[in-house]
């Protein structure tokens, strides 16, 4: 299992690579005065959706990624 700070220093960078400096320093202050709770988000997030459209969703994701790299 990865530590908490090879998990931070991953996500820091996932978040400039995909968003860049100014936009990763406003999702963080964003981040830190929300009472954003996200278990409760998660819980939610699939709600109306069967296995087989999350299935199709990720599935469709992934080729996505693929053919971008």
């Amino acid at each position: 299992m990865r530590t908490d700070n090879v998990v931070r220093v991953e996500a820091i960078n996932a978040l400039l690579a995909n968003l860049g400096e100014v936009d990763t320093e406003r999702f963080i202050c964003m981040i830190k005065r929300d009472t954003f709770d996200y278990t409760e988000w998660r819980r939610g997030l699939f709600k109306d959706k069967t296995i087989h459209e999350i299935y199709s969703m990720a599935t469709e994701h992934e080729k996505k990624k693929a053919a971008n790299q």
